[in-house]
């Protein structure tokens, strides 16, 4: 019977840490991390993230401020809000929430996030430290990060595995493969122009999946006693599901991630870790 990953106990578990450091730290410096979220626009699913994201900081001790910009908001506006974010000396971290409004361009705002800051871990700096495997260094990019963590908790060993990566996106793909790269695992990443993906599939000991197609991964895709993670996300007749039939290939399989309550738990703990991190980073802790 395979092992169902509970992202939430080990979000939880985090958090609890994180409060507990966030308490000693405001003793030690006399004021606590804090993250600054902006959110341009409407999107309802962008709205309930970032509740949850300030929710989640009350939780843990983090100070947080919401900015909250109409979907109208000019580039120039939008840049410029981070250019005063970035000259806060009392912000330690910098969200902004994405997708933004098409007229946006997305990359020339995460470019603007001074490194140091950008707790989404997407800058082109903190995105070179994941190839680097200069973890201790660098903010990680959230998702990836929290897998990471799936895997230390769970005692997943990566080294000498075959790990496949389904989907390489800038967010969680291209990010994760390279973690378990410098894990010293061996990686083959596949997207939607990959020939014949079950054969590569069928070879993983380690199998990330991130493409937001419903049930992509079958059971007959999933090689016997393989770890699968399923980071995908999906709302299929008003149910939540994710990129693997989980009911079919929890059966033959060591691990694997449930969804919703894997993976995406994980995010959000994350995201307070790096908060904390970047705080402690910038007062030299």
């Amino acid at each position: 019977m395979a092992t169902i990953i509970d992202g939430r106990a080990l979000a939880a578990t985090i958090k609890k840490e994180l409060k507990v450091e966030v308490a000693a730290l405001r003793e030690k410096v006399g004021r606590v991390p804090t993250l600054a979220v902006v959110l341009v626009g409407d999107d309802p699913a962008s709205q309930i993230y970032v509740r949850n994201k300030e929710k989640t900081c009350e939780e843990v001790g983090i100070a947080s401020i919401g900015i909250r910009k109409p979907a109208s908001t000019s580039q120039e506006e939008l840049e410029e809000i981070v250019k005063n974010l970035n000259e806060q000396e009392d912000v330690d971290g910098i969200l902004v929430q994405l997708p933004l409004p098409r007229h946006l361009n997305a990359q020339r705002i995460i470019n603007l996030i001074n490194p140091s800051k950008d707790v989404d871990g997407f800058h082109p700096v903190n995105m070179g430290k994941v190839v680097l495997g200069l973890f201790d260094e660098g903010l990680m990019p959230c998702t990836p990060y929290g897998v990471m963590k799936i895997f230390e908790a769970y005692g997943i060993e990566l080294q000498g595995k075959n790990a496949v990566m389904v989907g390489h996106s800038n967010i969680v793909g291209k990010p994760l493969a390279n973690m378990m790269i410098n894990k010293n695992a061996t990686v083959s990443v596949c997207h939607v122009y990959t020939r014949d993906l079950k054969s590569y599939t069928l070879n993983a000991d380690i199998l990330c999946v991130a493409t937001g197609v419903p049930h992509l991964i079958k059971a007959d895709m999933v090689k016997e006693g393989a770890v699968v993670i399923d980071i995908g996300i999906s709302r299929v007749n008003g149910k939540i599901v994710g990129d693997v039939d989980f009911d079919n290939v929890k059966e033959k399989v060591q691990a694997i991630t449930p969804v919703p309550g894997g993976v995406g738990p994980m995010t959000i703990a994350m995201l307070m870790y790096n908060t904390v991190k970047a705080f402690k980073l910038r007062e030299g802790l």
